[in-house]
């Protein structure tokens, strides 16, 4: 089981989603704990190409979670809409 820790800019965006996609979101991160690398029914992950270290994105109905997984501790970076696209 993984520790999960937030960053202040995914919770600065986190607050500014409505609520029903806050508790989808909250949800899949606590199964992300469990395992932060196996994509499972509604937990969508995939590796991020080109990035050190390694970062994975976990997908959540229109929204994107940028993590990475350092020391058994998940480190969710920011969550964004897939409209805007990923700056890395």
């Amino acid at each position: 089981m993984c520790r999960i820790l937030v960053s202040s800019t995914f919770r600065k965006e986190f607050l500014a989603i409505d609520t029903d996609s806050q508790r989808r979101i909250r949800q899949a991160l606590e199964m992300l704990g469990d395992d932060p690398f196996t994509s499972r029914s509604q937990v969508d992950i995939k590796p991020l190409k080109d990035t050190d270290p390694k970062k994975y994105r976990l997908s959540i109905g229109t929204f994107r979670i940028v993590y990475t997984e350092i020391e058994n501790e998940v480190r969710v970076i920011e969550v964004f809409s897939r409209n805007r696209g990923y700056r890395l």
